[in-house]
This record gives structure tokens, sequence and C-alpha cells, in this order.
């Protein structure tokens, strides 16, 4: 295996070499539950879920941790705008992230931590911070002093003297340098709490990430992963606090995946463009939003589109039909080549190897079908001999490829019924009807009648019924 991987905090691809050799281990940015997850959050989480997958298929033993940020501003602001707990805000968004999670077909991670689990953690990395002097307490505020860590900045590329404070930088005239951040906030009325030695409170966002993900990877560890924006002021603060705290060097290797765009658009609840991922997937396949998600480099954004997620659905269909296709072949698929990595799996491993390039992976996929389709084509009938092996590899990759993309989890069989009934239910269609006019167009080309035959192609196709002349019959599908 020779993967390299784009580094932020090189700014350039660089060999994976882990820590341990054989192992790997993960950190990725969890949600804050405080609402539902909106097509930004499944890209990431869908990055990182084939990132975990590929590096299993090629070996490693990996620990992959994902946290949900269950204290914080966002989730005591919905709380009180329900009348509720922060906890009952939490527990509902939880189950609802498991719920469209399960429906992407995403593995659950080795752990999957709270931040209000790991507050005896918390204070224990303050109380560190505060003895190295890296941090400084206004009352029962504990702040950390970005002036004392030299090397701030380091993975954003930003350098401290030429900042100014924006947007993400919370303003607050006590501080000692606009950037320092808060690692404990003092008791608020009607905010959770904590005992601490400073007092009650909660802790700040970013110590709870580097708490969550020493307490299972140790000081150092391979992969810290999470979308573009957290880069700044997120996972700079998070290098800041742990390297300050413990001397080493904090992840390895900073990965962060792109943005979705909605039809050329910047996302965000004020455009009215903001798509949730329950609301996607009551109109396409959950392999169809992960192909689509994985059709552009992880690194760039993607745009959402109904032409593009309709162009995913089609190719989804193109991949069923011809495992469809290859398993209706009887006797077709060997079983003793099914181990055997074909031409296909070493070109997408390739591919996956140059820093996880599913884009260039789903159009080998894509190779893989219409290749195929052709043999099949050219070998009507009975299948023998070396292409009947060649199609049963071909078969075997693609299945392979299936499983690190996340896709093609169930059977053909059970993703054309499933769709035929969806379609039925939309249109109201007798499938009867269709394998009836099917049937008479068949006769119609036996007869030679090719105006009838063309008339009951365009019959079937203004009903949103697709045919497909095959050498060994005709199929249809719906569009």
């Amino acid at each position: 295996m020779s993967l390299r991987v784009y580094n932020t905090l090189e700014r350039k691809k660089v060999p994976f070499v882990p820590v341990r050799p054989g192992r790997v281990t993960m950190y990725v940015c969890g949600p804050t539950v405080y609402d539902s997850c909106h097509i930004g959050h499944a890209r990431s989480v869908i990055v990182f879920d084939v990132i975990l997958k590929y590096l299993k298929a090629a070996g490693f033993d990996v620990t992959y941790v994902r946290n949900f940020t269950d204290v914080d501003d966002k989730i005591i602001n919905r709380a009180g705008q329900l009348g509720v707990e922060t906890s009952e805000v939490a527990e509902k968004y939880i189950k609802e992230f498991y719920e469209d999670m399960d429906a992407l077909n995403i593995e659950r991670a080795t752990v999957e931590p709270r931040a209000t689990e790991h507050i005896d953690r918390i204070v224990a990395l303050i109380e560190k911070l505060l003895e190295k002097g890296m941090a400084y307490r206004i009352n029962g505020d504990i702040f950390y002093s970005v002036e004392k860590f030299e090397n701030y900045g380091k993975l954003s590329g930003r350098r401290l003297e030429e900042m100014e404070a924006g947007s993400r930088v919370d303003i607050d005239e006590r501080k000692k340098n606009p950037f320092d951040f808060a690692l404990w906030k003092s008791l608020k009325p009607g905010e959770p709490t904590w005992d601490s030695p400073w007092g009650k409170g909660r802790p700040g966002w970013h110590i709870e990430c580097s708490a969550m993900s020493s307490a299972y990877l140790g000081e150092t560890f391979d992969i810290h992963g999470g979308g573009r924006d957290l880069v700044f002021p997120h996972h700079e603060n998070e290098i800041a606090q742990s390297e300050g705290a413990s001397g080493k060097p904090f992840a390895k290797y900073w990965i962060h995946n792109g943005f979705v765009n909605i039809n050329h658009e910047k996302m965000s609840k004020s455009l009215g463009n903001f798509l949730l991922i329950k609301d996607i997937l009551k109109s396409y396949h959950p392999d169809s939003v992960r192909l689509f998600l994985l059709s552009n480099h992880y690194r760039s954004p993607i745009d959402y589109t109904n032409k593009a997620m309709d162009e995913s659905d089609a190719g989804l269909d193109k991949i069923y039909s011809l495992i469809k296709r290859i398993e209706d072949a009887h006797g077709l698929v060997l079983k003793e080549v099914q181990d055997e990595p074909g031409d296909y799996w070493k070109e997408f491993c390739g591919a996956m190897d140059d820093d996880f390039n599913t884009a260039k992976g789903i159009g080998i996929l894509f190779d893989a079908v219409r290749q195929a389709n052709r043999l099949m084509d050219e070998n009507s009938g009975t299948i023998l001999g070396d292409v009947k092996i060649t199609i049963g590899k071909i078969h075997a990759d693609i299945l392979k490829i299936g499983k690190v993309l996340g896709i093609l989890s169930e059977s053909a069989g059970a993703y054309f019924e499933r769709k035929k009934i969806k379609f039925i239910e939309k249109k109201a269609i007798d499938p009867s009807m269709i394998d009836s006019l099917v049937k008479e167009r068949f006769e119609a080309r036996k007869a030679k009648d090719w105006k009838k035959a063309d008339e009951i192609r365009k019959t079937l196709s203004d009903m949103g019924v697709l045919i497909e002349d095959r050498p060994d019959g005709t199929v249809w599908k719906f569009n």
C-alpha cells in the first residue's frame, strides 16, 4: 500500500505512515445536536465513513472516534425556545442522527462519546493548562492564552499578529487577546452546570474534543477530520490546547472535506435552501445520495441540484441492472474467483491511495459496469470459459468497490422491487399492464411491424417506463 493523503497541516499530499504499524487511530468531529442533520453533515460523515471502510479493506486495524457535542450555546438556546432541558434536546437529535446515518448505511464508530460524559477529564485538562501558565482565570471563567502557544495559527496558516476578531470569535473585553477562547464558562441562570475547582459552570466547545480524543486515542494519534469550516477556530484551538498541555504533537494528519452548495449557492437557512437528509431520502435512494456526494473529490466543493441527483439515480440503476443481469445468468458467477482481486479493484485501490479519490474510483466502477455489459452482449446465450471467469471477476470487483463506497448493500432484486413499489404508488400504474405492452411490442417486432413497436415504446416512455432490448430478451424498468 502506498497511500498518500493531503495533510491540511502541511498543505500538501504526504505519505501516510501511522503512529503504530498496522493500526490507525482517527477522530472526527461529530454533530452539535441541536437540530436535524442536513446534506452538509451527510457529506462529512460519508467521506470519513468511506475512509474508514477503505483503511479496513487495506488491512488496517482502525479505532474510529466520532463525538457528539451535547452541551453548547446552540443547544442551550434551542432548549430555551422549546422550554425543555438541554438533555432532552440532545437526546432528540442524537436519535435523529442515528436514523439518518443508518438510512445512509453509515458504519458506527468504534466509540461515540458525548461531551457531558467527560467533564472530569475536561476539568483535569484545564487544570494542567492553568498549571503550565497556558490559561488564566477571570472570576469563574477560564480562558486559553493563544499568545502562550508559539505555533498558534499553524493549521489555518494565519499569523496571530495579522488576525482580526471576526464573526467566529467571541468578543469579550476581559480577554488578554481577542483570540483567547473559553475553556470553562461560569454558571449562568438556566444553563446546565457541573462542579469544578473554579465553581459551577460548563466546558467550552474546543476543550471537549481535546478531552474526548485523548481519552480514547492518546495524546498523539493519526487522523483528525471534519468539515473545512472547522479548520479555524475549532481545530486550530484543539491543537493549541492539546499540545500546550502535553508538549507532544496532537494529530499527524488533518483531513477536511469541502462544502455542499445548493444550486450554485451557499446553503443557509436565510436563503431557504437548507436541505435536510430525511427530506432528501424521501425522493432519492440512500445509495444515490452517497454516489452523488462521493462524485467529487472530498476536498472540493460539490453542488447539489435535482439534475445531479437524477443522474446519480440513473447511475445507480445501471449498476444494479448489471448485477441483476449477471445474477440472473445461471451459474455465471464463479465462487472461486470472488476473493481474487481483479484489475478494476486494483485500479480502484490506486485511486483511493491517491488521497481517497472517490471521484476517480466511481469512474472506474462504471468502466467495470460497461465492460461487463459489453462482454455479456457479445456472448449472449451460454457464457463459458475465460469470458465466464472474466465476468465473474468484474462482478466480484464491483461488489468490493461498492462495499468501500458504502453502496450496493441490498440485493438487485430487492432494489428493483422497492423502486417498483415506490413508482407504482406514485403513478398508480399496474405492472401487469406494462408486461402486456412489452409482450405486445415483442410480437409487433417479430412481425416486423416497426411502426406499432415504436408506438408502444413511446406509450411506455410516456408512462415513465424504460425498455431495453438485449440479446437475451427485453427488460423494462421505471425511469
